[in-house]
């Protein structure tokens, strides 16, 4: 049989929380999280260029930061476009 779990509303959390804030048995075991390392990506010489001067035409802080951002929308059309193909099959699929 299945439990159902109880659910709490959000001042109640918070008045728990407040209420064993000071009590350290309350409390688990600290987790330690460690940063991952970022990764390097290589690029020719001629792309980099390229992405430098874009980055400075769109008067960016840094090509790092043009660059993250520009992956990210591309990466977001990218998720939509895979999204939509999807919902086709399953629409030609179910017919």
């Amino acid at each position: 049989m299945k439990t159902r779990r109880k659910t709490l509303a959000e001042e109640q959390i918070d008045q728990l929380i407040i209420s064993q804030a000071n009590n350290d048995s309350a409390w688990e075991d600290p987790v330690k999280v460690t940063k991952r390392r970022s990764t390097s990506l290589s690029l020719p010489a001629v792309l980099a260029a390229r992405a430098a001067f874009f980055a400075r035409l769109h008067h960016e802080a840094s090509l790092e930061d043009w660059i993250k951002r520009i992956i990210g929308e591309r990466l977001d059309i990218e998720e939509a476009a895979f999204a939509g193909c999807k919902r086709e099959l399953i629409t030609k699929n179910s017919r």
